[in-house]
């Protein structure tokens, strides 16, 4: 890997933008590879309902809708339309398993927790094709990432079960109570090993809102639960739309709501919970700069770049979306990371050669394009990055990037959630610290320079929940998790994480 330090020798590595663009444009931009389909089966129920009390049953109220594959617009399920009746049983069945859980030994607990990270790493092929089916992200992100850490959250919470008196410096920890916990569609299954890890560890109960566009493999986690024999009624799965959240939030018999997802629903539901008795932490939107000095190994981070937003499409609130590299190296930045987008595969998810995958949603899509038009209208530019047909049904965004952007612009101050990354220019440390810190949000950052100095400086002066160095998008079950500012409070994962689920 090369290391672009400004020395006569490393002078001579710099790219030659001219020469860079003129290959790109006689060279061809992938090597042509043959697909290279997921052969996993992962059949799908035509129509799925609620998880309560250690049961799955039809919802109360009666109603249900589609569940849709992103990348093909085929249904995949019918997913059971929760309503007041529905929660209300799943609030109830919790509330009677937590005398019993709570007072299960600490070491009887982690017995589940482990069986469960097991059963989930022997299914995890399955798991990864459902997630991909139904969410529209690469099977290879799918199977390598996503799924090894709903293990390792699993597994690592299993081991604090009987260690919480030492977590808490010789406290009596004891658990907060129901908990209803609503997590969003960009990472189904790790947000609810995020959520339901802990939480169990503790000795809470839990009620748990998957996303209306990525329930299956919540509802399959529910199936693994039903293997491992987890006692009745210790997770109830219920399935709907916002209004099914709502009523989860102002349950009265709910202790705690955990929430991840937009930062305009969570002011909702920190108003909702306002006032009552109700434990909340938040996990929200973000901004997340990614700063680039003179001095830093430049194809490294190049590569941090495309694996903090690229390769799982933007869809994920701590994506590094605004890119802040040092004025003497923004040119050769934006020609190499032309040249790194145009390898980039944008295809069937289930290909083991995609890069990057489907959109969530129509909606999501729509969502992405208006920024587009918002970054054109606003004086950017908009870099495109040429390639293959796309498929014609599904929801597809091609990589791209804006360059001559103002800080004041919309497509620098607001959340896209999609693969699209803007990038200014800094001249001095003081003004990238400034600008990274010019946002609402202050969930993550990324620092890449060769001085170990500079980056712990710039890292402390970050107000930032997480600070990746020469690195991004790096998760860890030990390490804690969450935001500052309009990115919300709380932390998740680590012992940080256990703090929000029990009471001292």
């Amino acid at each position: 890997m090369t290391h672009d330090h400004h020395d006569d020798t490393a002078a001579s590595l710099q790219y030659d933008a001219s020469a860079v663009s003129a290959t790109m444009r006689t060279a061809p931009a992938l090597i042509d590879y043959s697909p290279a389909p997921e052969t996993a089966r992962t059949p799908v129920s035509e129509s799925c309902g609620l998880f309560i009390n250690g049961t799955f049953v039809a919802p109360r109220s009666r109603r249900r809708f589609e569940t849709i594959n992103p990348a093909t617009e085929e249904r995949l399920s019918l997913i059971a339309d929760g309503g007041a009746a529905d929660v209300d049983a799943a609030v109830s069945a919790a509330r009677a398993a937590l005398r019993r859980w709570s007072r299960t030994r600490p070491e009887e607990r982690a017995k589940y927790l482990f069986r469960l990270a097991r059963r989930i790493q022997e299914r995890a092929r399955e798991l990864a094709v459902l997630e991909t089916m139904d969410g529209g992200k690469p099977i290879r992100e799918s199977r390598d990432v996503d799924i090894p850490l709903v293990a390792q959250h699993f597994f690592h919470h299993a081991g604090w079960c009987d260690k919480l008196r030492y977590a808490f410096a010789g406290a009596d920890p004891r658990p907060v109570g129901v908990c209803g916990q609503i997590i969003p569609w960009n990472f189904p299954l790790l947000m609810a090993a995020w959520k339901l890890a802990p939480a169990l560890a503790c000795g809470n109960t839990c009620v748990l809102k998957p996303a209306e566009t990525t329930s299956l493999t919540a509802l399959r986690l529910a199936e693994i639960l039903q293997e491992i024999e987890l006692p009745p009624g210790v997770v109830n799965i219920v399935t709907g739309a916002g209004e099914t959240g709502r009523m989860l939030v102002e349950h009265p018999d709910v202790d705690k709501i955990a929430f991840t997802g937009s930062t305009e629903v969570g002011k909702r539901i920190a108003a909702a919970c306002a006032g009552t008795r109700k434990r909340l932490t938040l996990e929200l939107g973000g901004k997340s700069a990614n700063i680039i000095f003179e001095d830093a190994a430049i194809d490294q981070a190049i590569e941090g770049i495309v694996q903090g937003i690229w390769f799982n499409q933007g869809h994920v609130c701590c994506a590094g979306s605004r890119l802040l590299v040092q004025e003497s190296i923004a040119d050769d930045v934006a020609v190499r990371l032309r040249h790194r987008l145009a390898s980039l595969r944008v295809g069937d998810p289930l290909d083991k050669n995609t890069d990057v995958g489907a959109i969530n949603s129509a909606a999501q899509l729509a969502t992405i394009r208006r920024y587009l038009e918002i970054g054109r209208a606003e004086g950017a530019r908009l870099e495109e990055i040429p390639g293959p047909p796309l498929p014609e049904r599904g929801y597809w965004c091609r990589p791209c990037f804006f360059t001559d952007v103002d800080p004041s612009h919309t497509i620098a101050r607001e959340e896209i959630f999609g693969p699209v990354l803007t990038i200014l220019t800094f001249r001095t440390p003081s003004e990238a610290v400034e600008r990274a810190n010019n946002t609402p949000y202050g969930l993550a950052a990324g620092v890449w320079s060769d001085k170990g100095a500079r980056i712990f400086d710039v890292a402390r002066k970050l107000e930032a929940g997480v600070v990746w160095c020469n690195t991004y998008n790096q998760f860890d079950a030990a390490s804690p998790f969450g935001g500052y500012k309009e990115s919300g409070f709380g932390r998740e994962g680590g012992m940080a994480g256990l703090r929000a689920y029990v009471t001292l």
